[in-house]
């Protein structure tokens, strides 16, 4: 199992039979359990595969336009103020309102509340149309002369636009694909820049997980599959492709994905248990009412247990990718270090990992649900009544859910590293490093173990000052050379 680390020898030497025989016995006990467990969920992802069919599911999708009616995008040339009872049937014949500078407002020919309108530029080619913008935009967020949006072109229905009242152009939403698409390339710059290589091919495992979630875990709740087993075997699968393909086949690796995959158990065992326990059905999200309105084989339950595993497979992969390197990088460094110490340093390291995860987990959650927030804030509700509440008690379980499930994750993750590592005979590193120039040593371990070698032959005090040589150490006999007595020093 090579991934590009030297971990059982140092560029430049080859590794003993015996540190070979020990690697090879590690990696057979790793593979001994998971093999059967990769074929275990491929043979469930396989009987479990949605068969794609969305009979009897009915639905209105809001992006099907009746007959005659079109969806079409254009840029806004100028936003004005008007009375809602100005249809503007047509922008032929108001060139001068048309020109109106952004946020004038211009008095309608009769009374009653003003609307908005943006007269926009169709990317199709034509004369400017007048689009009526959504109270609820123009309000909270506005709309800007230059900015693109899509709307609903209603003048090829007949009777739209003979001075009826109702308007020809309704705002839809904004276009934002070049916004997102420039993050996107920014996003993807930064992480190969910095990650080079194995960056890149983390970003193709995650294109890779979207594709088990869109074609096998999404259709799956649709049909009414059991949403446990559809999260669970979903998740391993993402878990197994993700971690080896952007982290290589290594001990280390199969270490990381045995952790994750006992956090992932902890998880799902946790979300199923609360979310029957704490009667977690969706009340109130208008979301949720559509799906149950669409088809009876649609569990809002079922979604909601499915979302509390799966939102925290991240931070999971992260925490347990994490310990199972630093267990492999202080090992090197002090292979001599027993079993219970080198668990005690790794744990050392992963409370630090605990603690801002916990909170990484949190602020994510709260971040999604200011909108709620701020609402309960307002209606001054006891903060135990709140939390409990049908507004945040999704949001409150998934947080504890996927602390538990990361946190349980860190120890055992440790525990199977720390038994691995010290079957892989790493000490043949420490021993080559003697011989190898620090300059051409790629691996960090490697690096680490050679430095503490060289650091014990001069043994020198915490203040800097020189301890007497030992007799018959290396340093005794230079010393004895520099003095100018070429005998060797006594026993």
């Amino acid at each position: 199992m090579g991934h590009g680390h030297s971990h059982g020898h140092t560029e430049g030497s080859e590794p003993t039979p015996q540190a070979i025989a020990s690697r090879k016995r590690a990696n057979w006990l790793l593979a001994a359990v998971l093999v059967p467990l990769g074929v275990l969920t491929v043979i469930a992802m396989m009987v479990m595969w949605p068969s794609g069919s969305r009979e009897g599911i009915s639905f209105a999708s809001p992006y099907q336009a009746a007959p005659g009616v079109t969806f079409d995008t254009g840029k806004i040339q100028s936003v004005v103020q008007e009375s809602c009872t100005q249809t503007g049937q047509s922008t032929q014949g108001q060139t001068g309102t048309s020109q109106t500078d952004p946020g004038q407002t211009v008095q309608g020919q009769s009374g009653g509340s003003d609307c908005t309108f943006a007269f926009t530029q169709p990317d199709k080619g034509g004369s400017p149309v007048k689009v009526v913008i959504n109270p609820d935009v123009a309000k909270s967020h506005g709309v800007d002369v230059g900015d693109s949006i899509r709307y609903l072109n209603l003048s090829g229905v007949q009777g739209a636009a003979q001075g009826n009242g109702s308007p020809s152009y309704v705002f839809v939403d904004f276009v934002r694909s070049l916004p997102i698409a420039l993050l996107a390339i920014l996003y993807a710059v930064v992480v190969i820049a910095v990650a080079r290589w194995r960056g890149f091919r983390a970003l193709l495992g995650l294109v890779g997980a979207y594709a088990v979630l869109v074609s096998f875990i999404l259709p799956g709740l649709v049909e009414g599959k059991p949403p446990l087993m559809l999260a669970l075997v979903g998740s391993t699968v993402i878990m197994i492709g993700v971690l080896y393909f952007a982290h290589g086949f290594s001990a280390r690796t199969s270490t990381a994905l045995l952790g994750t995959i006992f956090g992932l158990g902890i998880t799902a065992l946790l979300a199923a248990w609360a979310t029957d326990a704490a009667n977690l059905a969706g009340v109130g999200d208008h979301d949720a009412a559509t799906l149950i309105n669409m088809s009876d084989k649609i569990s809002i339950s079922g979604i909601i247990l499915c979302g509390l595993i799966i939102s925290g497979l991240g931070v999971l992969n992260d925490v347990t990718i994490t310990q199972s390197s630093a267990v492999w990088e202080l090992y090197e460094l002090a292979p001599n270090t027993s079993a219970r110490k080198l668990f005690s340093s790794a744990m050392r390291i992963g409370r630090d990992h605990i603690a801002s995860t916990v909170y990484t987990i949190a602020f994510a959650y709260a971040g999604a649900a200011l909108p709620i927030l701020i609402i309960v804030m307002l209606y001054d509700r006891p903060l135990a009544e709140a939390l409990t509440s049908a507004e945040l008690s999704e949001e409150v379980i998934r947080t504890l859910v996927g602390s538990i499930g990361l946190v349980l994750a860190i120890p055992v993750t440790t525990l199977i590293a720390v038994l691995v590592v010290k079957a892989t005979g790493v000490k043949s590193a420490t021993l080559a490093a003697r011989s190898v120039d620090p300059d051409d040593v790629e691996d960090t371990g490697a690096l680490a173990a050679a430095a503490a070698v060289v650091g014990s032959d001069r043994e020198e005090t915490l203040d800097g000052g020189a301890r007497p040589a030992r007799p018959g150490s290396r340093r005794a006999k230079r010393e004895a050379e520099r003095r100018g007595d070429r005998a060797d020093p006594a026993p």
